[in-house]
Formats: structure tokens, C-alpha cells, sequence
């Protein structure tokens, strides 16, 4: 399928994980996709592997100045913004006895209000074409209440409620704006982090059985960034094998 041809996409997170194989889906699918990540190698890797007009941008998405060089970069670069999926984000494990203030900031600094910096500058970028799709990542987490991230929880819960909110200020202008609500996976960051010891014990509430990967996550995405998902907005879609049925 070719159904982001002509369109321009700005990923967050692009370097790894989930980011990475959302930016190369688009890309596979005709999209010039301007990778982001504060990690600029890893977001310039990705972008050469998608080839074309793609381009890496290294951004801290917490920082208000350079989210707005961000969008300039897109803006003078390509004239317009069709996608803007935000998946990047920090994943902590901090138990709630050692859980300080300054965590707690550090995580919503990037979470939340990095998610609110991409969407209002996206969506003005946006709202000149009178088109767009966003996608956001959340987690299921928030229906778990999963233990040891309660900064992490309480983020990704922020970010369900404020897509929808968003979805009823930019329905107007013909933009969608969707959650997506991965349960644990696979990913270079789980891997390197002591939720990588936690597949057994979710992959025993799973209604399908077996270890999430981010290939798992990425059609669901995509249909949401693309004109076929034109009717629907202001929605949240688990996607983890079951795990999470509300």
C-alpha cells in the first residue's frame, strides 16, 4: 500500500523502538518523514534507511524553543504537516517510596508537556491545509495501574484525556487526533530497563499469547494516520493482545 503518498509525517521517537518502526512504516508507505528524537544520530539513521526527502531532527521535545525550530525546519522545509504521530517519551521504574518531586517533573517534562509543545505547534501547521491526523501514544498502563511508574501512569493518563480534548478543537479543521494504548513491548528500552523481567507475567493475561513487538503496534497506527480512519477521532485503541478488554 502507498497511502501516505505526498504526505509529510514528523515522528517522535524515532530513533528506537516503537518511534523507529512507526516512522519506517509511514516511509515504506510513501511518506517524507521527518524523524525526531533527541537522540539526532539514531533520528538521522532512521531517516536514511527511509530515504528520499526524509530527514533527521534532533529535538528535545520538552524544550519550547526547540520544538518551534522543529516545526519551522518542517514549515520551510516542506510547506506542511500531514501526520504527527508523538511517541516519544520516557519509561521510568522508580518505586513510590523513592518517588521524588524532580522525577516526577522530569517525566511529566517530557510526557506531557513535550506532547503539548509537538500538538500546538503541529496542529498550526496543520490547520492551514485544513488536514491532519495525530497520533498520540499512551499505554495501557493507565488501565493497570501498573506499579513502579506511578509518574509514567499518570502521564499516559493525561495524554488519553488531552486527545480528546484536542480532537474536539481541531474536528473544525478536519483534524483527527487518536490514542493508541500499547501494553508492554519488546523494545531496546524495555530491554535495558527491569520491566524487561515482566513478559512472563503479562503474556499470562494476554488474550493471545505470546511477546509484543513493535511491528505488532504499527498497523494499528498507521490506519489511524491515514485517510481511511477520516471518521474517527477523539478515540483510544488498546493494542496488547487482550490484555487490557474495556
Amino acid at each position: 500500500m502507498r497511502r501516505f503518498e505526498g504526505r509529510v509525517a514528523v515522528v517522535s521517537g524515532a530513533a528506537q523502538g516503537m518511534g523507529k518502526a512507526v516512522a519506517l512504516r509511514l516511509g515504506e508507505e510513501g511518506a517524507t518523514v521527518v524523524a525526531v528524537d533527541i537522540n539526532e544520530t539514531g533520528a538521522s539513521v532512521t531517516a536514511q534507511s527511509i530515504g528520499g526527502r526524509s530527514i533527521g531532527v534532533g529535538c528535545d521535545i520538552g524544550d519550547e524553543g526547540a520544538v518551534a525550530r522543529l516545526f519551522d525546519t518542517v514549515a520551510g522545509g516542506f510547506g506542511k504537516l500531514d501526520v504527527l504521530v508523538n511517541a516519544a517519551a520516557i519509561v521510568p521504574f522508580v518505586k513510590w517510596d523513592a518517588l521524588t518531586f524532580g522525577e516526577w517533573r522530569r517525566v511529566l517534562r517530557v510526557n506531557l508537556d513535550g506532547l503539548y509543545l509537538m500538538c500546538r505547534a503541529g496542529s498550526d501547521l496543520m490547520r492551514k491545509n485544513q488536514y491532519g491526523r495525530i497520533v498520540n501514544f499512551s499505554s495501557n498502563s493507565i488501565f493497570a495501574g501498573t506499579p513502579n511508574m506511578a509518574h509514567y501512569v499518570a502521564s499516559k493518563g493525561g495524554v488519553l484525556t488531552f486527545t480528546r480534548a484536542l480532537a474536539t478543537e481541531l474536528g473544525p479543521f478536519k483534524i483527527t487526533a487518536n490514542s493508541i494504548c500499547p501494553g508492554l513491548i519488546d523494545t531496546e528500552g524495555v530491554q535495558t530497563s527491569p520491566h524487561k523481567d515482566a513478559f512472563e507475567f503479562v503474556e499470562m493475561l494476554q488474550a493471545i499469547k505470546g511477546r509484543g513487538l513493535p511491528k505488532d503496534v504499527v498497523p494499528a497506527v498507521a490506519f489511524l494516520a491515514s485517510d481511511e480512519a477520516q471518521w474517527i477521532t477523539g478515540q483510544a485503541l488498546n493494542v496488547d493482545a487482550g490484555m487490557v478488554r474495556w
